[in-house]
């Protein structure tokens, strides 16, 4: 197995999700500098709203990413890599934005969670399998 190749796979949504964390936080700065917050949320819903979407991705792209990691490091092969980073990356991007637009359960923020889960399950058992050779 050419683990450059998984490696490769595996630092394109590695990056993908990091990008997304700094436009997260950048948000966040965004919604604090309009509102005059300099800690907390104030009582703003939008600010609540923005701190929680960055937060909740905080929560699970670490994790996400050192499976990532560990796939490429056992050899997984980029067609295996790909879709899962894929659904991850997807699946933060839709949470992010159906919370930032609501509080409210929305389709956007279930379908990300959906596929978070899906994507980390999918890690959990890739990396299980790789694990006895």
């Amino acid at each position: 197995m050419d683990i450059q190749a998984s490696a490769h796979a595996a630092a394109l949504w590695a990056g993908l999700c990091l990008i997304l964390l700094v436009v997260l936080a950048v948000l966040v700065t965004r919604q604090r500098r309009k509102h005059s917050v300099e800690l907390g949320d104030g009582g703003v819903p939008a600010l609540t709203r923005a701190i929680r979407a960055f937060g909740n991705a905080t929560e699970y792209v670490p994790a996400a990413l050192a499976g990532l990691a560990l796939l490429a490091l056992v050899g997984a092969p980029p067609l295996l890599i790909h879709p899962i980073g894929l659904i991850l990356f997807v699946g933060r991007v839709l949470h992010a934005v159906g919370l930032s637009r609501s509080s409210a359960a929305t389709l956007a923020r279930a379908a990300g969670v959906l596929a978070t889960w899906v994507s980390l399950i999918a890690m959990a058992a890739a990396l299980i399998f790789y694990a006895f050779p």
